[in-house]
């Protein structure tokens, strides 16, 4: 079967079922869309816990043409950059890193401030759109399916996410969220397992990890994206890589 097939084929299997992948395991439905789109698929990582798990088990399968990337805003941690570097040895592989356009930056920073994102929901906003959201689109826009490390109990807006589905926001592509069943023990536990690099800030307590600015630690208790953006009274809060709503 040719590639072109192959992904005529993954449609109808969709279209006729949507939800038929949902008792495929992360393992299964990785094989199978890797398969089935590579080259044209990538991982995008933000390399918290539940991305580390997801490129173990991508090279698993794929070995070295494992095809990842990420998103370099310019306001990361330095605990983020050492894990990159450490996953990147570990499993020599490349990762694919996209910027935001520096002329965008700098007119929102020059217009703004440079911490414009504690001004207002608005202007938070506009930071993670361009310096997140234009760049997965240039990124987007040469792939047919990308992979996301997506889980349902991080927050009530991810809920109701499925293992694959069509993202409208980005052209109808294929999105697929291999572990979105899974839950926080259950990626720790792969992580102790499997003897995996994973982001130091987790031990500091830090469960989501976005920009530097923008996540804190959070208090035992709490919800798992109390850490982002918590001076927004918005329940709403994602960046839009994941949820367009304005």
């Amino acid at each position: 079967m040719s590639n072109n097939d192959g992904k005529i084929e993954f449609m109808k299997l969709y279209s006729e079922n949507p939800s038929k992948f949902e008792a495929e395991t992360a393992k299964d439905i990785l094989s199978l869309s890797i398969k089935t789109f590579s080259p044209k698929i990538a991982f995008a990582s933000s390399f918290g816990a539940e991305d580390v798990v997801i490129i173990d088990l991508m090279y698993n399968i794929h070995g070295d043409n494992t095809r990842v990337f990420t998103l370099d805003t310019g306001r990361l941690n330095p605990e983020t950059y050492d894990v990159m570097d450490k996953i990147r040895k570990k499993y020599s592989i490349s990762i694919e890193t996209m910027f935001p356009d520096y002329m965008e930056v700098e007119k929102m920073v020059t217009e703004n401030g440079v911490n414009l994102m504690y001004n207002s929901v608005q202007e938070r906003k506009l930071c993670c759109e361009i310096r997140k959201v234009h760049p997965l689109r240039r990124m987007l826009k040469d792939l047919d399916a990308w992979i996301t490390g997506l889980r349902r109990e991080q927050t009530f807006t991810r809920s109701n996410a499925k293992k694959v589905e069509i993202d409208e926001s980005n052209n109808n592509i294929i999105k697929i969220n291999p572990i979105v069943d899974w839950t926080n023990d259950m990626v720790w536990d792969y992580i102790k397992k499997n003897n995996i690099p994973y982001n130091k800030l987790h031990d500091k307590g830090y469960p989501s990890i976005g920009c530097a600015p923008c996540t804190r630690a959070v208090a035992a208790g709490e919800d798992l994206r109390a850490g982002r953006w918590w001076w927004e009274n918005d329940l709403h809060k994602e960046c839009g890589l994941h949820w367009n709503k304005n």
